[in-house]
């Protein structure tokens, strides 16, 4: 696949919020996910793609309602793109999270090898 092509398969899958099937589909098995600072619940740096996984499991596990899922077209250059990503979520320890990320991932031989989130 192309760049392009996986950044317009990327967004179409976060769109309905098929982040298991985007990261099994499109990143590479050594991706590495950077987050933008380190919490209690994630490390700033996540590497592989069965951590990865667990990583999108664990926020899962944490997320009540999800109200709002918004996610941008992506802007490509030959290797990278990037999209913005808007989350309006109520976790089940009842804190509200309404953010924007900007989201850049990286593409080499077909496959996602890097993503990373700024706030």
């Amino acid at each position: 696949m192309t760049t392009n092509q996986i950044a317009n398969r990327l967004v179409e899958l976060c769109r309905k919020g098929e982040f298991e099937t985007a990261q099994k589909e499109l990143f590479a098995e050594d991706v590495i996910s950077i987050e933008p600072y380190a919490t209690d619940a994630f490390k700033k740096e996540t590497k592989g793609l069965p951590a990865i996984i667990e990583k999108g499991e664990k926020f899962q596990r944490m997320v009540d309602t999800m109200h709002k899922l918004e996610v941008s077209d992506p802007m490509v250059a030959d290797n990278s793109f990037a999209c913005t990503m808007h989350m309006d979520v109520t976790m089940k320890d009842k804190q509200h999270w309404d953010m924007t990320e900007l989201c850049a991932y990286q593409v080499k031989d077909g496959k996602i090898v890097s993503e990373q989130f700024y706030v």
